[in-house]
């Protein structure tokens, strides 16, 4: 039964930090993909009057068909909505240090800008992409050494 008492949802407008990275988990073959996204907002300083920019970069990951939807269309600069959920899991990395990250997997993916930046891609697929996930996820092994721009 559905908590309607509560809701995780992201929703984010931003650039694409890199191409996505498709991969496939081990055991049961299924795609996923992973990438940042760059969230800029600006304000005026308070102190100083002058106005200043912010950047943050959140972790996406994406699986299925939805995923190599990703990998094929997505590129490093290109602006994107993503409409998600907060996901949090915890490894202990080859060192044996517990270690958690908080990641957004996204279930539909807009693609916005110029139409030149969007010229492969169907006029369905850049209304709305959507797909469902079963209760039940494959988490893929995390890479202790990736980067992670924050």
């Amino acid at each position: 039964m559905r908590d309607f008492g509560s809701l995780n949802r992201v929703i984010l407008v931003g650039r694409l930090g890199q191409d996505p990275d498709l991969r496939y988990v081990p055991a049961t073959g299924r795609p996923y993909a992973r990438f940042t996204l760059a969230t800029t907002e600006s304000f005026i300083n308070q102190s100083t009057g002058e106005r200043e920019t912010r950047t943050e970069w959140h972790r996406i990951v994406v699986w299925g068909k939805l995923a190599e939807f990703a990998a094929n269309y997505l590129r490093k600069g290109k602006q994107i909505l993503i409409e998600g959920k907060l996901r949090s899991r915890t490894w202990e990395g080859r060192d044996g240090i517990k270690r958690t990250t908080t990641e957004i997997e996204a279930e539909n993916i807009i693609l916005l800008g110029k139409k030149e930046e969007t010229t492969e891609v169907s006029e369905p697929e850049i209304e709305r992409i959507e797909e469902s996930f079963p209760p039940e996820r494959d988490f893929p092994p995390v890479d202790d050494n990736e980067d992670v721009p924050f």
